[in-house]
C-alpha cells in the first residue's frame, strides 16, 4: 500500500500527516501539528524537518493546501503566510525528488467533502480560520477559472469598500471570544457579514449545500442558527440550501493527500 505525505499550510498552525491509500479509501496513519511561523526562512525549514520526519520509499509524492492567491505552484502573496512568490512545488521537488501538488487550502477541503464528505454534485465550502476562504465544487469537480485562481471567496467587497477577509479579521477570527463574551452586538455584525457573504454566493452558484469549516466551527449550532437568520436577508432565489457545519475530521490533510493521484 502505498503513501501520501499531506500538509496542511495555515496562518496559525502548519499540519503535516502521513495518509495510506488503500484502494479508494484513506488513513491518516500519523499527524503532527505546530504553529506557523511568521518568516520565510523559518517557515520553510518546519516544513523540511516536518514532511522529513514521515518520508520514506513507499511514499509516493507530497500534497500541500496554502493559502492564496497561488498558481502552478507558487504561493504569491497570501495575506496570513510569510511567503510571496515562493516557488513552493518547486522548491520541495527538489528538496525531496518526489511528485509535489500545490492548491489552495480551501479547495483542498473543498476535494475532501466532494470525495469523503457530503459528495454533493454542487455545494460552496467556506474555512473560517485566521482568514476565511472557500472552495467551488461544479458538476462534482473543483472549479478553478482560466488561470486557477477562482474560489478566492476572501476577495468578496462587502460593507463600505471592506472585503470578506478584512470585515472577519477585525471580528470573526475572534468569534470563540465574543461568544465567551456575551458581545451580542459583535456576534450580530460578524453573523450579518457572513449572511451578506453566503447569502450573494448563493445567489450566483444555487449551490446544493454551503458547508463551514475552520475554527469557527467550535461556537456550534447557535453561531450556526445566527447565520441561517442572516442568510435569508440576502438571498433572492426562491430556495435557499442546507447550510451545515462539515462533518470531516482533518479535511485540509484529507484533501491535501486527494491531490496526489
Amino acid at each position: 500500500m502505498s503513501k501520501i505525505i499531506a500538509v496542511d499550510l495555515g496562518g496559525t498552525n502548519l499540519r503535516v500527516g502521513i495518509v495510506q491509500i488503500n484502494g479508494n479509501s484513506r488513513k491518516i496513519l500519523r499527524y503532527n501539528k505546530n504553529p506557523t511561523p511568521k518568516k520565510e526562512k523559518e517557515l520553510v525549514d518546519l516544513m523540511v524537518k516536518m514532511i522529513s520526519e514521515f518520508d520514506s520509499k513507499d511514499v509516493i509524492g507530497i500534497g500541500v493546501g496554502s493559502p492564496g492567491p497561488l498558481a502552478n505552484g507558487i504561493i504569491i502573496n497570501p495575506p496570513n503566510l510569510p511567503l510571496r512568490n515562493f516557488n513552493l512545488k518547486g522548491f520541495l521537488e527538489k528538496k525531496f525528488k518526489k511528485k509535489v501538488v500545490v492548491e489552495n487550502d480551501a479547495k483542498c477541503v473543498a476535494l475532501a467533502e466532494a470525495k469523503l464528505g457530503c459528495k454533493k454534485k454542487n455545494f460552496i465550502i467556506l474555512t473560517l480560520g485566521t482568514g476565511i476562504g472557500g472552495g467551488i465544487i461544479l458538476d462534482h469537480k473543483l472549479y478553478t477559472g482560466s488561470h486557477g485562481y477562482a474560489g478566492e471567496i476572501n476577495g468578496i467587497v462587502l460593507d463600505n469598500g471592506k472585503s470578506f477577509e478584512t470585515l472577519w479579521k477585525e471580528k470573526g477570527k475572534r468569534i470563540k471570544e465574543l461568544f465567551e463574551n456575551n458581545d451580542k452586538e459583535q456576534i450580530n455584525k460578524v453573523s450579518n457579514y457572513l449572511g451578506q457573504g453566503i447569502g450573494s454566493l448563493i445567489n450566483v452558484f444555487d449551490p446544493e449545500v454551503v458547508i463551514l469549516m475552520g475554527g469557527a466551527r467550535e461556537n456550534g449550532d447557535k453561531f450556526l442558527g445566527l447565520i441561517k437568520k442572516q442568510v435569508k436577508e440576502y438571498v433572492v432565489l426562491p430556495t435557499i440550501p442546507d447550510i451545515k457545519w462539515s462533518k470531516l475530521e482533518h479535511p485540509g490533510i484529507m484533501g491535501a493527500s486527494l491531490l496526489v493521484r
